[in-house]
């Protein structure tokens, strides 16, 4: 299987490159304090070189502390990690978007980040203590902000050393389309990470990603915690649809190797979340088998354009990416 080794990682415009797997540390369900820091080692120890992760998650401070402690400990050099992490909606005002990034660093305790991304296309009003800054009658509060303005500022992140590559989150093609038009652009986004699974696989999106020398990055690749107050329960659990339960069973893996088998095979990055150490092993254990053309195009016909992630609170922001139709 050697001929799968260049699959592990995936160049990016910049000339770095992005390992194609990694393990995403969204933890909106509060874990224990500790958890993250745990697990974050556990998954250096079973060789995840690749963490994605977000000033919005609100665990930074652990992870940071997981991967010194891992560097420390000699098990891996500060050059052998990729952290991505991401500017959340409350700082994408310009003068704001290096204050978020000092944040992450200062929680970090890191010089740089590898990856920084705009997380979400639309504004709220600045804030500091809060995710979703409300008015007295509960509504969030938007704030008018260009996200082309935001750019400039990602760019001036990336000339000061403090990020090796940026990128965006959740954008749409017209979106993306709007950064690579600016006259002024000195630097592309590098990927685009939306949610990419199965029951929704961003065929569309994705080959015009490819076109334009962006990498696709997939989260919840095998779906979302059914937490009715966080996602939609619409969709049913992705990894018992029995299609792909099948197709583990031709090549003795489970489900969720298969999808993100699947992912791969398309050059998808993928950072699937899992604080279990068994099921982080099984995550990486996907470069050992090869999908056919013919179960490749199976898995491509389940797909529902149904998402998990929803926002409805920003459904009526006028950059709520969702509403074109990629």
């Amino acid at each position: 299987m050697s001929s799968l080794r260049h699959q592990r990682s995936v160049p990016l415009s910049d000339g770095n490159c992005i390992p194609i797997l990694g393990l995403g540390t969204c933890a909106l369900d509060k874990p224990v304090k500790g958890e993250t820091t745990e697990a974050v080692k556990t998954a250096i120890e079973v060789g995840y070189r690749h963490f994605d992760g977000a000033l919005m998650y609100g665990n930074e401070d652990e992870v940071g502390e997981a991967i010194r402690a891992k560097i420390a400990d000699g098990t891996v050099k500060r050059e052998d990690i990729f952290y991505t992490s991401k500017v959340w909606m409350t700082y994408l005002s310009p003068p704001l978007v290096q204050k978020a990034l000092a944040k992450t660093l200062k929680s970090l305790q890191l010089d740089y980040v590898d990856l920084y991304l705009v997380h979400w296309p639309m504004a709220l009003k600045p804030s500091d203590k809060e995710l979703f800054p409300k008015d007295a009658d509960g509504k969030v509060l938007k704030d008018n902000v260009d996200f082309r303005e935001t750019w400039l500022a990602m760019e001036c992140c990336k000339d000061a050393g403090l990020v090796r590559s940026i990128g965006v989150s959740n954008f749409n093609r017209r979106q993306l389309e709007m950064i690579l038009k600016m006259p002024n652009l000195k630097y592309k986004p590098v990927c685009n990470q939306v949610e990419c699974h199965p029951y929704l696989n961003q065929n569309k999106l994705l080959k015009y990603c490819q076109c334009n020398n962006i990498v696709l990055v997939g989260y919840s690749p095998l779906g979302t915690p059914r937490n009715p107050e966080l996602f939609s329960t619409k969709n049913p659990i992705l990894r018992n649809d029995p299609v792909l339960i099948k197709i583990g069973e031709k090549h003795s893996k489970t489900a969720a190797q298969v999808i993100l088998r699947y992912q791969v095979q398309r050059g998808v990055v993928v950072i699937p979340k899992s604080f279990n150490p068994g099921r982080m092993k099984q995550n990486k254990e996907i470069f050992d088998f090869q999908l056919t053309d013919e179960e490749m195009e199976s898995i491509n016909g389940l797909n529902k354009d149904s998402r998990f992630i929803i926002l409805e609170e920003l459904i009526d922001h006028p950059m709520y990416p969702f509403h074109d139709e990629y």
